[in-house]
This record gives C-alpha cells, structure tokens and sequence, in this order.
C-alpha cells in the first residue's frame, strides 16, 4: 500500500546515487593517503637495506635492488600523495 502522506514528488532518497554511498561503511582502504603511506614505508625499508644497513654488503644484487626500488617507491609514493592532496582538496 502507498503512504497517504507522502506524494509522487516528494524525494526519499531511495534513488539518489548519492544516498547509496553515504549509507555504505567506511572502508580503511578507501583512502586516498593508505597507498602513498604504504609505499613510502615500503620505499624506507628499501632504502635502509640498501644505503644504510650493511646487511646486504656481500650481496650485490640484492643490494643494487633495494636501492633501485627505493628509488621507484619514493617517486611512486611521491606521485600518489600529490594526487591524494590534490583530489582533497577540491576544486
């Protein structure tokens, strides 16, 4: 049965796309600074492996890896903070 009181023009809500995604839970991964976090903690890893610890001194490619990938990470993660800042900021 229909509600008497609420006319065919009234908006509830049900359809609005907007509506859907406020009613959704909160997801950790959904934002936008968890990858460049995750990165740059990657990338810090890398890079104490690789210049600071001499873990891997006897081991040359291991250690030209960690130094490489410092470098990739830090730029990933640089790139991706940028676009977070970005994107929260708004127009």
């Amino acid at each position: 049965m229909s509600d008497p009181d609420r006319t065919p023009t009234q908006d509830t809500g049900v359809n609005d796309p907007t509506h859907e995604i406020e009613e959704e839970p909160r997801n950790p991964f959904d934002n936008p600074y968890f990858l460049p976090v995750l990165l740059g903690a990657f990338a810090l890893w890398c890079g104490w492996d690789g210049f600071v610890s001499d873990k891997f001194a006897d081991r040359p490619n291991t250690l030209w890896f960690n130094r490489i990938m410092f470098v990739l990470l830090g730029a990933g993660a640089a790139w991706l903070l940028a676009k977070a800042r970005r994107e929260s900021s708004g127009p």
